[in-house]
């Protein structure tokens, strides 16, 4: 039986929990120190870590994969690190850093079996065409435990929509800087765009508007191949794992 709930109404229940989740683990204290042992600080294991799973390839490509960040700070980060270590493996560290810190948030949550089971549902049904670094991220093994294997999930989950919304974003012809600007303004110096501003309109806002009802339209053929039980398993297994993060990440809904 297909999901008699709307799919968007799905896909926006956790949209924003999910992104959260995903990147819980990005900076907490662990992670940081893993990347120290590594030769890394914690920014530039953010850096080889999350777009490793690309290869050892130009920073041209990490960009256009993540988006949003000046050119020049990619070249910086990611040229400085790949000269350490070789991306590949720190991809892996990087995720395992996420598998640790799922065993350690989500160990009492219950219901995490279902989650897991209905994310790999909605995941394979992506096509992922134009979504590198959502495939890149879907190909690395899920652990077998359940804490572990839902934070991995939400951290596919994740890039899944960060991927289909980039494209959206080049699609209706939108700079990603631009887009950053819209939705994240407070972030802007942090993304390297301090001396060049981006300015933002009333006509980029209406393109950032399109841009995500096409990350919605994109995405909601995957999301329609869930039950309503997959459905209701991934809504809260979502719920419950952004409501044990809140105590320690200070991350609100």
């Amino acid at each position: 039986m297909i999901v008699a709930m709307d799919p968007r109404a799905v896909m926006l229940a956790i949209a924003k929990k999910t992104g959260d989740i995903g990147a819980s683990f990005y900076f907490v204290p662990e992670t940081v120190a893993r990347g120290k042992e590594l030769g890394l600080d914690g920014v530039r294991f953010y850096f080889l870590g999350r777009g490793g799973v690309l290869g050892d390839v130009d920073p041209a490509v990490i960009h256009s994969a993540f988006g949003y960040f000046h050119p020049k700070v990619i070249a910086r980060m990611w040229d400085s690190s790949r000269k350490r270590m070789e991306p590949h493996y720190a991809a892996q560290a990087f995720i395992e850093c996420g598998h640790m810190y799922g065993r350690r948030m989500f160990a009492e949550v219950d219901g995490l079996d279902d989650y897991v089971a209905a994310a790999r549902q909605l995941i394979a049904a992506v096509d992922g065409g134009a979504m590198a670094l959502f495939a890149g991220v879907r190909a690395e093994p899920v652990p077998d435990d359940p804490s572990a294997a839902a934070i991995h999930q939400a951290m596919v989950l994740r890039e899944m929509r960060g991927s289909a919304h980039l494209a959206a974003i080049t699609t209706v012809g939108l700079p990603t800087s631009i887009a950053h600007a819209i939705k994240r303004p407070d972030d802007v110096d942090l993304f390297g765009w301090g001396d060049e501003p981006p300015i933002v309109t009333d006509e980029a806002r209406a393109l950032h508007a399109r841009a995500e009802e096409l990350t919605n339209e994109a995405l909601a053929g995957p999301f329609a191949s869930l039950t309503d039980d997959q459905a209701a398993a991934l809504i809260a297994g979502t719920d419950s794992m952004h409501a044990a993060l809140q105590p320690e990440s200070g991350v609100t809904t």
